[in-house]
């Protein structure tokens, strides 16, 4: 997908919250979300983010701001959910982000020579966000070969890597209908099994962990039986957001095995409310992880040069972690870590790939996530049970307190970003969400 006028550096948006340095949103990012007034009889419907705003795409629609394909395209974006626009040709996609990237660069007053309605936009902070798309089915990855390595080596010293790792994109199904934006999460009850025991116990996870991830929205899919090429995997993708896969290290240890994960991942899963486009993100492709000498090449259903050149994304994640403690003390959050999914051993597009290789049919608005996305560095993991050495290092907070895994009260708020010379940063926004005791 080419660059073009929609990336201009130069480009200026007449909200002004969007042109401040640092803003997420700014009119090179035109981020897609789901937004209602706060009123019992608002209807959701389709936005772009851009500064502290929310572009009303239903009043585009309705005051025939566009024409040709980028009213099309408009008209699907302003429903109460983006499933078909996924389904959209990607050339009406592109048409629709130019035109508005041409509304919000112009006067302010008029578009193609139509009045600017005053119910254009709508502030953020007074909106109420909805989950961007139905999610039929959501599969988490354990794509970073450095969270893998630091995860096995507390649990196998002498094999920390299975050898099937750097010849398969190791995934799971995970559990759709506990995806959410909820700014709460109950801690988790289950069995654990605790050391020194025979026999489990049945109660409240002592082990909570956060799992800092980026998430893929399929676009068209494929139908049951057919394969989605590497080559053609990266179309498949329509944007990307953050996501936050809670796991309860304890309940994980005593079950996983045979089988895998199951109750100690499928009660929470955190995303944040914006989809970043795959045109969005353009300008800051990378290529494909550099594999060390003596590393096996993908097989031929997983290697494509196009994909090798550029399948890879310097985007820029941090997790911050805000205890209560903190809270009432002022204190800003603690940030715990930086990393970048450059890092991750498989692209994007290879597990795409490899999620359609069985003719496994991927649906639009299915969710792919990546997986712990952790470096090479202590401070580049993207999880506690890594930080923490799976407790025995504990991590002190400004507050004098020690946390080896998550305590009732503690939020955990995740960012992402790209930034790179010659272009505009742009931001998936935040994935926050505190832990509670119980609902609240």
């Amino acid at each position: 997908m080419p660059l073009n006028l929609t990336h201009d550096a130069s480009l200026r948006c007449w909200v002004e919250s969007a042109n401040v340095p640092g803003c997420d949103f700014p009119i090179q990012n035109l981020p897609f979300c789901v937004f209602s007034e706060f009123d019992e009889e608002a209807v959701p419907r389709g936005g772009i983010a851009i500064g502290d705003q929310i572009l009303d795409l239903a009043v585009c629609a309705d005051e025939s701001l566009f024409g040709g394909r980028a009213a099309d395209a408009a008209y699907v974006a302003a429903q109460s959910t983006l499933n078909e626009l996924m389904t959209v040709d990607p050339e009406n996609l592109s048409a629709l982000r130019a035109e508005v990237s041409a509304l919000l660069s112009g006067d302010g007053r008029t578009h193609r020579g139509i009045p600017l309605p005053r119910n254009l936009l709508y502030p953020m902070e007074g909106a109420v966000i909805y989950m961007p798309a139905r999610i039929g089915n959501y599969t988490d990855f354990y794509a970073s070969i450095f969270h893998a390595t630091n995860v096995g080596s507390m649990f196998r010293p002498d094999n920390p890597l299975l050898p099937n790792y750097k010849w398969i994109p190791i995934g799971y199904h995970g559990r759709a209908s506990s995806v959410s934006l909820k700014e709460t999460v109950v801690r988790p009850h289950g069995q654990t099994r605790p050391p020194g025991q025979d026999e489990p116990t049945f109660g409240p996870s002592l082990q909570l962990d956060y799992e800092l991830e980026v998430g893929a929205y399929i676009a068209r899919g494929n139908a049951m039986g057919d394969q989605i090429p590497i080559s053609d995997a990266s179309d498949a993708i329509f944007g990307f957001c953050l996501v936050n896969d809670w796991s309860a290290r304890d309940i994980q240890s005593w079950e996983y095995q045979p089988l895998g994960p199951f109750l100690a991942k499928s009660f929470a899963t955190n995303i944040s409310p914006f989809i970043v486009t795959r045109e969005a993100l353009e300008p800051f492709r990378s290529p494909a992880f550099a594999r060390p000498d003596g590393d096996p090449a993908p097989l031929d259903y997983l290697n494509d040069e196009t994909d090798q050149a550029e399948g890879g994304y310097d985007i820029q994640l941090e997790v911050y972690l805000l205890s209560e403690q903190m809270r009432e003390a002022e204190m800003p959050p603690l940030r715990l870590s930086h990393g970048t999914f450059k890092d991750m051993y498989w692209t994007m597009g290879q597990m795409v790939a490899h999620h359609t290789s069985n003719g496994c049919d991927l649906r639009p608005g299915d969710l792919i996530a990546s997986g712990t996305v952790s470096g090479p560095n202590p401070g580049e993991r993207g999880c506690l049970l890594e930080i923490t050495r799976r407790g025995a290092e504990p991590l002190t907070l400004p507050t004098g307190e020690q946390r080896q895994f998550l305590e009732d009260g503690d939020e955990v708020i995740l960012r992402g970003y790209c930034e790179r010379e010659g272009s505009v940063r742009i931001g998936f926004g935040e994935c926050r969400a505190m832990i509670v005791a119980e609902e609240v």
